[in-house]
């Protein structure tokens, strides 16, 4: 698959055309479809996802017997002469596969893209739901998902580490490398890009790493890890949980970890007093999840993610503004993600004192 970039961004009108035609010759080689033509409508550019672009759209089939069908769909790429993605598409593409696969809770994935577009991209169904945690927290039409959410959270997760591997041939994604542990790999990442960026001392961050790696779990899995496994990334509807979304930080690792993620002060949106997304506390989540299948919750162990967790939330503050303070950017956005980070200080000693 082709990795070149276009000069321009994408445009619903220029889009429109490309996809329509790479649907139409992928569902034409489908066996099971008899389609004469695909025309694609109500496309439209979602919010959200800063480093990839998510379009919506309906795929009309045109059927050789006369029928039409329209499909929900959803396309994932890279922008148009944007930064590198963090996990090429068709990796992404086979992670979702096989999570699909094995059950858990992921849009169907259709097609893998061809280099049409001049950029990675794949296709995939359209779920429809909420996104937006305040939204769960306070509206009157999610009052029964806020009561149910926890558990669903804790078991659905373990349908997430409990993917094989190398049943699914998932080998080539990111994994500890030399004879690294989970945790010392993660650990040596984050501090590679804290030292590499930071242009002044944040004396909370360096205590966190000394912490980190005086506290090493002794015991840490390996298992297929989401890595972003967090509310804004989970659709919901009023019945609760509908979709996991955003796999382009899956990798080899520790399943604790993505436990710890969810629990990070920064996913609970202003709602402090429950630490699970806002919504549950730990002990109901942890209990979902071991009774759902997933790994035994070593106490000790899960703490160790959740401060590795928010240190690792402010690294990626520091990261996400620095293009602001050099003068790169103009964004509000990364400017104000940047004042973030004395958040994540503040809960790192709390939680190390803890």
């Amino acid at each position: 698959m082709s990795t070149t970039t276009t000069p321009t961004p994408f445009s619903a009108d220029s889009l429109a055309p490309l996809l329509a035609d790479f649907l139409t010759q992928a569902v034409r080689n489908s066996p099971q479809d008899q389609v004469r033509k695909v025309s694609v409508i109500a496309l439209h550019l979602l919010t959200g996802g800063a480093s990839r672009q998510t379009w919506s759209f309906d795929a009309v089939l045109e059927k050789t017997d006369g029928q039409v069908e329209t499909l929900p769909l959803i396309l994932r790429c890279d922008p148009p002469g944007g930064p590198q993605a963090v996990m090429e598409r068709s990796l992404e593409f086979r992670v979702i596969a096989a999570a699909h696969q094995e059950k858990v809770l992921v849009p169907k994935p259709y097609f893998l893209g061809d280099d049409r577009l001049g950029v990675p991209f794949f296709i995939m169904e359209r779920i429809e739901g909420e996104t937006i945690p305040r939204r769960l927290f306070r509206d009157p039409a999610y009052a029964e998902a806020r009561e149910v959410m926890t558990q669903q959270m804790g078991t659905r997760l373990a349908r997430i580490h409990s993917v094989s591997i190398q049943k699914h041939q998932l080998e080539d994604l990111p994994r500890p490398q030399h004879g690294r542990s989970p945790a010392e790999e993660e650990i040596l990442r984050y501090e590679e890009m804290y030292q590499t960026m930071a242009r002044e001392p944040h004396p909370a961050f360096e205590l966190a790493f000394r912490w980190l790696r005086q506290h090493l779990p002794a015991h840490q899995e390996r298992t297929l890890v989401h890595g972003d496994y967090r509310m804004g990334n989970l659709m919901f509807g009023p019945e609760g949980l509908r979709s996991i979304l955003d796999w382009e930080l899956a990798h080899i690792g520790d399943p604790l970890e993505d436990l710890g993620w969810m629990c990070v002060r920064s996913w609970r949106f202003g709602n402090d007093t429950l630490p699970v997304g806002g919504v549950g506390t730990r002990e109901p989540f942890w209990q979902a999840y071991e009774e759902a299948g997933g790994y035994p919750v070593e106490r000790a162990s899960v703490h160790f993610w959740e401060i590795f967790g928010n240190l690792r939330w402010g690294v990626i503050c520091l990261n996400m503004t620095q293009p602001f303070l050099d003068g790169l950017s103009t964004s509000v956005e990364l400017a104000a993600i940047g004042r973030r980070t004395s958040e994540t200080e503040w809960e790192l000693l709390h939680l190390m004192e803890d």
